[in-house]
């Protein structure tokens, strides 16, 4: 039975919705986990380093997809949920073609300076070399990869959650298929940049599908058309998706903090394995922000339809679910830690001891985490791109900032395997306080 945007949401009914989104989220986060996993084992711990030191550059050049993917979800749901159905697939045509260009412009020089921004990152020798061979390759394909990111959004929006996943599916499976080739078969001075082959390509996959899909004449409530330039509606989204964009700067800003901190306190060792952590965590955060992009369109289409009954049954159930998984992944994390360290590190004892340490620490942020990246979603689904800005400002760049510049001068290493669970669990409090205050002015 299909599931409209217009339904009241019981648990199994939110959790059927939501679970492609989630698989969606999860899936990616499990090729770039693949990617790694093929660059560690095969193309060397050196090579390993590279990717993780120059990735939260490239990371941030994908903000502008999950700036107009979820702010533009939130537009595009609440236009819809007021009933004007052209006027929504207008702001979807024109978020599209808009982010994809956009992407192009940011590309270019970054392709171009990645050398002088590496080194200004500390990034010296073959490790400088490194990362200028994997980062050109991934740039060239960030366009594509903006359009995936936003594709994942907007799937949820056209009530086709499922067929977002199928796609995802085909571009990881590119991705996994073609590491194996290309890394296990090129020569070693080759299997680095074999990887970040793997990988644009699979991003040019995940992207183009989708495009081509919504160009076309399609079963969903969206379809790429002719559309006009609206200043107001590009400046809405951005607005809206604001805490994303955020959110993954100050992220990766703390990325490149804690890669610079381990590199003075462990050295190579340190960033490796912290590499390590941002691999896995991708697939368990994946869990809350698919569920997050999911039940998004969900909440801005009753918040659009004034359904304020539904809009807090379903801010209710979102927080129990979302305590649920985080219950479950602490669990789950400290089970895997041995397996997960063995599979990427297990060639190098040292850097093993390190991973297994530091990730039994780190996996205890996992109870906290999605706390913060619902209630900032959430506030972007209502279209208070403030608010959702403010708690994913104050959750990444300041609570996590402060976290990893403090406590390492306290405890050490310690200090830095434990600033992302102190600086999630102050998040908690954060979003809470932020639902609390606003829950007046929304009728949640």
């Amino acid at each position: 039975m299909k599931i409209k945007l217009s339904d009241h949401f019981t648990y199994k009914k939110l959790l059927r919705y939501t679970l492609s989104p989630i698989a969606m989220m999860i899936f990616t986060s499990i090729y770039s986990v693949v990617d790694g996993f093929f660059v560690s084992n095969f193309a060397g711990k050196s090579q390993f380093t590279a990717v993780n030191f120059i990735y939260p550059v490239i990371m941030i050049l994908d903000t502008v997809g999950f700036m107009f993917g979820t702010g533009g979800t939130a537009l595009v749901a609440k236009t819809y949920g007021e009933g004007d159905k052209e006027k929504a697939n207008r702001y979807f045509s024109l978020i599209v073609y808009f982010s994809f260009a956009l992407g192009v412009v940011i590309a270019v020089p970054t392709f171009i300076f990645i050398r002088q921004i590496a080194s200004l990152m500390g990034a010296k020798g073959e490790l400088l070399e490194n990362c200028v061979i994997y980062a050109r390759i991934i740039i060239a394909s960030i366009p594509f990869y903006i359009l995936q990111v936003m594709f994942h959004s907007f799937f949820s929006v056209a009530e086709k959650p499922s067929l977002g996943f199928i796609i995802t599916v085909a571009a990881g499976m590119t991705n996994i298929i073609l590491d194996a080739v290309l890394v296990l078969l090129l020569p070693q001075d080759m299997k680095l940049a074999g990887a970040a082959i793997a990988t644009a390509f699979s991003q040019f996959v995940g992207g183009v599908t989708p495009l081509i899909y919504f160009l076309r004449k399609n079963s969903s409530i969206l379809r790429l058309g002719k559309t006009n330039f609206d200043g107001k509606a590009l400046l809405k989204s951005c607005g809206n998706g604001s805490s994303e964009f955020m959110s993954n700067i100050a992220m990766n800003v703390v990325g490149i903090l804690y890669n610079l901190q381990l590199m003075n306190l462990l050295g190579e060792n340190g960033v490796a394995a912290y590499g390590v952590m941002m691999y896995v965590s991708l697939v368990f955060a994946g869990a809350f922000i698919g569920f997050t992009v999911g039940s998004a369109p969900i909440i801005g289409y009753h918040y659009g339809a004034n359904n304020r009954d539904e809009l807090k049954s379903l801010l209710q159930k979102s927080l129990r679910i979302v305590a649920l998984f985080g219950v479950c992944m602490v669990i789950a994390a400290e089970l895997l830690a041995v397996p997960i360290a063995k599979l990427f590190v297990a060639y190098d004892k040292k850097l093993y001891d390190i991973t297994l340490y530091g990730f039994r620490i780190y996996a205890i942020s996992f109870l906290f985490m999605g706390f913060g990246i619902f209630t900032s979603g959430f506030f972007t689904a209502l279209s208070d791109g403030l608010t959702s800005a403010l708690i994913s400002f104050i959750r990444t760049l300041v609570f996590q900032t402060a976290a990893i510049m403090i406590l390492p001068a306290v405890w050490g290493v310690n200090g830095i395997w434990l600033s992302i669970v102190v600086a999630e669990f102050m998040s908690l409090i954060l979003g809470v306080t932020f639902l609390i205050v606003k829950r007046k002015k929304y009728g949640y």
